[in-house]
């Protein structure tokens, strides 16, 4: 996996996910980060996740590699150069506390490999990727499905946002939410990312 030096995700940016989550739908994207270190690649292997916080939630969404930074009147096409599936990992039990106290969610989603993620493939451009559906299997059978055409905030408004409150370049990625379906994850679940109906990478989850 290329180096990547930052790592944004977009919360709440399917409806229907935040309905099922009885989360409010944001007026602006709502983005948090993870460490560089909680980035694990979808390879057939086992991956190691904690099993001992509570209920551990997947939570799969497009990512999208930052090629160069965003300067206004550029296109989606002109920063975004590859992409690839992912599962933001969520330990919801502690997420819940975190936001009773109203904690950052660190602890919930930043934790070692909390960021799963397929092998990169080139951007076809926008257009072309709402053509296709991105999904997630467990145990084979069909958890969750989305498209980047479905999301509140689209790409170009979260790229602006992100470089206007944050800064974003080149080897930066982009986790852009993830749509209805999120559930628990048991040790010794074989976890599927498809593009279409091209598997992009899988793994076993290995809870310790």
């Amino acid at each position: 996996m290329d180096h990547i030096r930052n790592i944004f995700c977009v919360g709440r940016n399917y409806r229907l996910h935040a309905a099922e989550l009885g989360n409010e739908v944001p007026t602006t994207p709502f983005l948090f980060n993870k460490p560089t270190h909680a980035l694990a690649l979808a390879d057939g292997s086992a991956i190691e996740l904690p099993g001992d916080r509570g209920e551990l939630h997947y939570e799969t969404e497009l990512v999208f590699h930052i090629a160069r930074s965003y300067q206004e009147g550029m296109q989606v096409e002109d920063v975004i150069d590859r992409m690839a599936v992912g599962i933001d990992f969520t330990l919801r039990d502690v997420q819940s506390e975190l936001k009773k106290k109203g904690h950052p969610w660190l602890l919930a989603k930043g934790f070692r490999n909390s960021a799963v993620i397929t092998p990169f493939h080139p951007f076809p451009g926008l257009e072309a990727c709402k053509q296709t559906d991105f999904s997630l299997l467990k145990n084979s059978e069909q958890v969750q499905r989305g498209n980047i055409g479905d999301v509140i905030f689209d790409l170009l408004t979260v790229i602006r946002f992100a470089t206007e409150h944050f800064g974003l370049s080149k080897g930066d990625i982009l986790y852009t939410g993830t749509p209805a379906g999120v559930g628990p994850v048991a040790n010794g679940d074989r976890l599927t990312m498809l593009w279409g109906d091209q598997v992009w990478g899988e793994f076993t989850a290995k809870l310790t």
